[in-house]
């Protein structure tokens, strides 16, 4: 579980939650069946609309995303290219095959079969680049997912309020119970609002921020396999990889360098 997406939701609905009760409001009062089927229908709905089938099936997956704690450990790969790129030098490209199978990372392990088969550097450079286009692609479309429903919910808790205003204003027969269906109308508003802003826009920059990092490791390990493939010292190659890491990590790696 990503600790800090389960702590911003907690913290985002309970700030909104505990601000409505210090005003005396109780929770019962914000809950209403009516608004959340028009509001989170009407926003699947419109996703749904904007997306192809294949697209809006992956939106399990994104969920995944969102939720789950992968760590990037920059340093071990950093590590792993300079160890193998030693190797290299010392035995040969053709001896990397053996270690291929204590690989987890596929797309190192495609990287560095492709310079064990004796791939041309180009060829492999734009092998692999196509390899990080296609994968930012398909983080791209969660993003927009997220974003799309971030901007579609508001409009359908206006929807919503304006669907239960009109129920209102059909029914005046009997002043005294305006007030609280007014107040319900309202309530598809903050059902809108809230989870654009709480859920699905900070959903959409979170699946962003981990495609970034994603997308940085895999640069990372394009340029070390090229570095080997061209037989590169593994101290040149350790210094030139250390530009991609970000700075937590970069000061670490300095560390341990000493």
């Amino acid at each position: 579980m990503d600790i800090s997406t389960l702590i911003g939701i907690v913290l985002g609905l309970g700030g909104l939650l505990g601000g409505f009760m210090l005003e005396e409001g109780s929770p019962g009062m914000l809950v209403s069946v009516s608004a959340a089927c028009i509001v989170f229908g009407g926003t699947f709905g419109a996703a749904i609309l904007s997306f192809t089938l294949e697209e809006i099936k992956t939106l399990g997956h994104f969920f995944g995303v969102v939720f789950k704690d992968v760590k990037i450990d920059y340093i071990t790969v950093l590590d792993l290219m300079v160890a193998t790129a030693d190797k290299a030098r010392r035995e040969g490209l053709l001896s990397l095959e053996s270690s291929l199978g204590e690989i987890d990372n596929p797309f190192l392990s495609r990287g560095l079969q492709l310079v064990i088969d004796g791939t041309d550097p180009e060829l492999t450079r734009n092998m692999l680049e196509m390899e990080i286009e296609a994968n930012e692609k398909r983080e791209k479309v969660g993003i927009e997912m997220f974003a799309a429903m971030g901007g579609y919910s508001p409009t359908m808790g206006i929807i919503g309020t304006v669907m239960g205003l009109v129920q209102v204003l059909g029914n005046l027969s009997d002043p005294s119970k305006l007030g609280g269906a007014i107040a319900a109308a309202f309530i598809a508003t903050l059902y809108g609002v809230a989870s654009a802003n709480v859920l699905w826009l900070p959903f959409s920059n979170k699946i962003k921020v981990k495609a970034e990092k994603d997308s940085l490791l895999m640069e990372l390990i394009l340029e070390g396999v090229l570095s080997i493939q061209a037989g590169e010292n593994p101290r040149v190659i350790r210094e030139k990889l250390m530009t991609f890491l970000p700075p937590e990590s970069r000061a670490a790696a300095a560390e341990q360098e000493v």
